[in-house]
């Protein structure tokens, strides 16, 4: 081999190597162009991802699906995680018969025009037959157990989509984005698995099943913002109106036929929202001027208590009331 020919090998190596240099830079330059992620971006991702996983490796999912916030939420990213296609499971609500009558349409009208087969379990059924009865104290939210399991179990369904949120209690701050659940449907707080690298153990025997959490990362901020930039449709609740409600223990109850006043309390107009819908009989309302999404995510900014915090009595039964329920089989 001659001298040239080396130094020809030589050059053609060293341009070579400028040129790959070279490409790299203008790769890295490219990449520091590309705008990065945002928050909401990477929790969009990430949920999205939850909920193809859990359709992936489990046979019968099913969403929970109330109309509330959080629940349409999740069903949102659902229709974005199989879009174009449709949702690929049923949604299964739990009603206890005091629900927002707002609420109720909204959820009707929402599956209506999304295709998707709604399963509903009323508790009313189970005081009817006498498997369940009334509480002393009105409310029903602490009913749902049992129509909730008999549901998953008539249903077959091996995974349960849930809307909740670390940040709404610190029973759920506990909890794994995927949460078994034993044969009775019950859940261990001791009984937690990793989940490093975002990898999600769904081993489950016969008889278990899964609860999965694909927002259990956001906040309630988060989820505000994500409404608002997405154009997400709600119940009317959720924003400013007048309404007829009486103060107790510090919550302005809605007036109704499950949540009448006593005596002592009367009944004032005010403008008020709700930052959960849940049971009548337990959910109040807070007053605000909120009427628009942008005014929601403002005021949700400087609030100090979470929605559950500052509207559900039945989360004041007890230090535990949460943890307790979700012993039991409650979401």
């Amino acid at each position: 081999m001659t001298l040239e020919t080396i130094d020809g090998v030589s050059s053609r190596s060293a341009r070579s190597t400028t040129e790959s240099s070279r490409s790299s830079s203008e790769e890295r330059s490219d990449e520091t162009k590309r705008p990065a992620l945002s928050t909401l971006d990477l929790l969009e991702a990430e949920a999205i991802h939850v909920i193809r996983e859990v359709v992936a490796e489990f046979e019968r999912p099913v969403l929970l699906f109330s109309g509330g916030k959080d629940s349409v939420v999740v069903l949102h990213l659902a229709t974005k995680a199989f879009a174009p296609g449709r949702v690929p499971f049923p949604v299964l609500h739990v009603d206890t018969g005091h629900n927002f009558p707002e609420v109720l349409a909204f959820r009707d009208e929402t599956v209506e025009r999304l295709g998707i087969r709604l399963e509903v379990a009323r508790v009313q059924d189970y005081i009817d037959d006498g498997r369940l009865h009334e509480r002393a104290d009105g409310t029903r939210n602490p009913l749902q157990t049992l129509p909730l399991l008999d549901a998953i179990a008539a249903g077959r369904h091996d995974a349960v989509f849930g809307g909740a949120r670390r940040d709404e209690d610190k029973a759920r701050a506990k909890e794994r984005i995927i949460s078994l659940r034993d044969e009775f449907g019950q859940w261990d707080p001791r009984n937690q698995r990793p989940e490093l690298w975002s990898l999600y153990n769904g081993r489950h025997t016969p008889g278990q099943h899964v609860r999965a959490f694909p927002i259990s990362n956001w906040t309630e901020l988060d989820v505000w913002r994500y409404i608002e930039r997405e154009g997400i449709a709600l119940p009317p609740l959720y924003f400013a109106h007048e309404r007829e409600v009486y103060l107790r223990d510090g919550m302005w109850r809605p007036v109704g036929p499950f949540s009448p006043p006593r005596e002592h309390e009367p009944v004032e107009v005010r403008t008020v929202r709700y930052r959960t819908v849940g049971d009548m009989s337990c959910t109040g309302a807070v007053e605000s001027d909120a009427a628009s999404l942008g005014d929601i995510v403002a005021e949700v900014a400087v609030s100090t208590l979470t929605e559950r915090g500052a509207t559900r009595a039945d989360d004041r039964l007890s230090e535990a009331a949460m943890e307790d329920r979700k012993k039991d089989g409650y979401f």
